[in-house]
């Protein structure tokens, strides 16, 4: 069986860790062990621990805690993964078959387009768009699209909430529209939530869909909100049989969690611990965005911003006569600066733009971007002063239209 590349992942690959300015990263500054350890922690103990086998499905200690995060769920509920991409594998894997469509959210991490064309018949997009209400803006559900999407053969119905790459967190009502959708034809609903926890404004952790719907399957891990990727735990939150059935898969790929892993993981989610985690990272975000923010509003009308609700990542709409691809290219070549670019989310003329680790070193990679974009201005491009100011239809819509297919692969939708 041949697989669709996974363009994000494949270019973070190849390029992160060989670029001077790295902007495609979307957690928070990494967690140090000594950090996650504290004082209270002996860490002769830890040094002691024999690297065997552990439990298959995860140490029940460590199932209970993650169970704690979701409302009405218990370790029997909880299926220990290797990450929270292994997680969502697991569960399309195992839902999926040649018969059936799935439905899935635009813009998106595309691993679950990609797991789509190959456990699936089709894969159809509903979206998030931008909607304005005077000077206030948000990443809005468009039922319209929704409705198109599910229908009698759609198996799953696929959200990232909050959402990836756009910062955004469903409403109450639109996450009533999904289940809707879901329930009307029988469909599960697989929910990715791994950047529940790293919210922005102080206040409750995003709602999660466990519980809203008998047919729902949660994904979840610490790469994110917790800033411990590294780490490589991840997570399922379903139904007991279903969670059982998913085990089987993990026989096939990873067998176990690492016992390192999961005994770190298990000291990560005492509650006490999780929370001042989260309130690590929100910390980080509050600190950290303005900053951003400041340098977007300097750019005047070359950029669209809707701030974010959650996650250390902003989408920006930007107006230039060049494919996002074709940009994020240029800027890595000629500035060896590393963004994420619109196509590579089912997007157009957009980048994704990470601001949770360093500031200095965020400050220095928008300094990069910045001599490109006044290179660009003079010699290659369109001059940015003939903009007309307030414009909302990018420059190159065609050529937007032709990134999004090629992005989202050209015999998958």
């Amino acid at each position: 069986m041949r697989i669709p590349l996974f363009h994000m992942e494949r270019t973070q690959c190849l390029y992160e860790n060989g670029v001077r300015w790295n902007l495609s990263e979307s957690g928070v500054e990494p967690l140090r062990v000594e950090e996650l350890l504290g004082p209270e922690m002996d860490a002769a103990a830890l040094l002691s621990q024999s690297l065997k086998y552990p439990e298959a499905d995860g140490s029940v200690l460590l199932r209970e805690r993650i169970a704690a995060f979701y409302p009405g769920a218990d370790a029997g509920n909880v299926l220990v993964t290797t990450g929270c991409s292994e997680a969502n594998y697991a569960a399309l894997w195992g839902l999926l078959d040649e018969r059936d469509r799935i439905a899935v959210m635009l813009p998106n991490y595309l691993q679950s387009w990609g797991l789509g064309a190959i456990y699936a018949q089709k894969a159809d997009a509903y979206r998030l768009v931008p909607r304005r209400r005077g000077l206030a803006a948000r990443w809005a559900l468009d039922l319209a699209s929704l409705s198109r999407a599910v229908g009698r053969k759609t198996k799953v119905v696929l959200v990232t909430n909050p959402n990836n790459p756009t910062g955004a967190v469903l409403t109450e009502e639109e996450m009533d529209a999904i289940v809707a959708a879901a329930d009307r034809v029988g469909a599960w609903i697989v929910s990715d939530e791994v950047y529940r926890g790293a919210e922005i404004s102080p206040g409750p952790v995003s709602p999660t869909f466990f519980g809203r719907y008998e047919r729902v399957v949660v994904t979840g891990g610490l790469s994110k909100a917790f800033g411990m990727p590294g780490l490589r735990v991840g997570w399922i939150v379903a139904p007991p049989k279903l969670r059982d059935s998913f085990c089987a898969y993990l026989d096939y790929t990873t067998l176990t969690p690492s016992m390192l892993s999961d005994r770190l993981a298990r000291l990560a989610l005492e509650p006490a611990r999780r929370e001042a985690l989260l309130a690590r990272t929100r910390s980080i975000l509050a600190r950290n965005l303005p900053e951003l923010e400041a340098w977007i509003r300097g750019h005047g009308p070359l950029f669209d911003y809707i701030p974010p609700v959650a996650g250390a990542i902003a989408f920006l709409r930007y107006r230039l006569p060049i494919a996002s691809i074709a940009l994020f290219e240029r800027l890595r070549l000629e500035e060896s600066v590393l963004v994420t670019p619109g196509g590579h989310f089912g997007a157009g003329s957009y980048l994704r733009i990470g601001y949770g680790y360093d500031p200095d070193r965020t400050r220095k990679g928008l300094a990069a971007i910045d001599r490109f974009l006044r290179r660009f201005d003079s010699g290659n491009g369109r001059s940015k002063s003939k903009l007309a100011p307030g414009r909302t239809r990018p420059v190159t819509g065609r050529m937007r239209a032709r990134e999004s297919s090629r992005s989202i692969g050209r015999s998958r939708t």
